[in-house]
């Protein structure tokens, strides 16, 4: 609450992202903060993570008290490995301590390879309120070269299950995958769209750094075969009702991520677990912080009251490029005035990126809104390149 570089008129809506850190495999294409657990999370380690995952959020509680809870997700990992009597603990100990807004929505991430019947529906139970599936792919020798645990069939097993237990549920698929033609990507639609999943989430398989695919690279698809790829995908989403309202994701009426795009309009998040990350606002500043990412080091941490292992505050001449960074990424884009509230910086920060945004023809020129044109969505790496310092 001390004086700052800024001046925010109104705190925007806080999301809880909490990451439960363990796979049965590490997937060579990951570079998310996951840590094998080939035999599942035993009962201990799994309650000794809860505690500290309580140690966690009672030492931010000051940082955030008195504001509601929009949205939960909780990710990973594959969070399907704790078991829905753990994860309905998890949401106890969320509600005993945070004010969530009545129909807040709280998702969780599920691998098909920790489905078992009735699993899904504990979930449910818990107070889960939208499942996302980890599918990637309905072919069985892709999912082997990706290193994903389960096979085609219990894909569809766990979709069909999902579907019985959810309302609001997703489906992650890769596309762009070693070897995969435009034929092969259909089939992957055909087969994902059968589920008539009410979201779809789509990611490009792209090699990152300190993975196993980094050290041994497969042949992807060029560019251009991937940009015709997403065209199918959307092309053929856009035929059963799936409107493309994010770069990667494509939803029903009324079936957006709320979490997401919280994330996107530059709204608030605590993380908490390992690795987790958080972004903050105050009335004069933004700040974000990182919890520490080795499990056993966050647990050791985070009983002595101290989970974060660094945070800076975010400077002024950061904000724009951060603001855009995400709030571009939406198909709609967002309205002028929420950069105002969100960042409590004036238009004339922003005014050369925007200047030249409309000139080269990749932001659509309209005073009231930062909303990415056609042209721009399909180069949204050179637009947001923009609005850096």
């Amino acid at each position: 609450m001390r004086p700052g570089t800024l001046q925010l008129a109104a705190l925007p809506p806080l999301s809880i992202y909490v990451h439960l850190p363990w796979c049965l495999r590490k997937c060579p294409y990951c570079d998310f903060n996951s840590h094998e657990a080939a035999q599942g999370v035993e009962l201990t380690r799994a309650e000794a993570y809860l505690a500290a995952l309580r140690a966690d959020l009672d030492a931010a509680l000051p940082l955030i008290w008195g504001r509601p809870i929009v949205s939960v997700f909780i990710g990973g990992g594959t969070p399907s490995l704790f078991s829905p009597a753990q994860i309905d603990q998890l949401l106890s100990d969320l509600r005993a301590r945070l004010p969530l807004e009545p129909g807040a929505e709280i998702t969780l991430e599920a691998n098909p390879g920790t489905f078992e019947k009735d699993r899904f529906r504990g979930y449910r139970e818990a107070g889960v309120t939208r499942l996302s599936v980890g599918v990637q792919s309905f072919d069985d020798s892709r999912l082997q070269a990706l290193g994903r645990v389960h096979s085609a069939e219990q894909a569809k097993a766990a979709l069909r299950e999902a579907a019985d237990c959810f309302e609001r549920f997703n489906l992650d698929l890769m596309y762009a995958l070693p070897g995969q033609s435009l034929s092969d990507l259909s089939a992957e639609l055909d087969q994902a769209l059968s589920f008539n999943p009410p979201h779809l989430s789509v990611y490009h398989l792209t090699i990152e750094p300190n993975t196993r695919f980094a050290l041994n690279p497969p042949v992807l698809p060029d560019a251009d075969l991937a940009s015709e790829m997403l065209d199918l995908i959307t092309a053929r989403t856009a035929g059963q009702g799936l409107e493309r309202y994010e770069v990667s994701a494509y939803a029903q009426d009324g079936q957006r991520c709320v979490h997401n795009l919280n994330y996107w309009a530059f709204g608030d998040y605590l993380g908490i677990g390992a690795g987790a990350h958080s972004k903050l606002s105050f009335p004069h500043r933004v700040l974000r912080q990182v919890r520490w990412r080795e499990p056993k080091t966050y647990m050791e941490q985070a009983a002595q009251g101290a989970a974060v292992s660094n945070e800076h505050e975010v400077a002024r001449n950061e904000l724009p490029f951060e603001f855009a960074l995400n709030a571009l990424r939406l198909k709609d884009g967002v309205e002028t005035q929420l950069f105002l509230e969100r960042t409590g910086l004036p238009l004339s920060s922003i005014a050369q990126a925007r200047e030249q945004g409309v000139s080269r023809g990749l932001l659509v020129d309209d005073p009231a809104r930062l909303q990415a044109s056609p042209r721009g969505f399909d180069f949204l790496s050179d637009l947001q390149e923009l609005f850096l310092a």
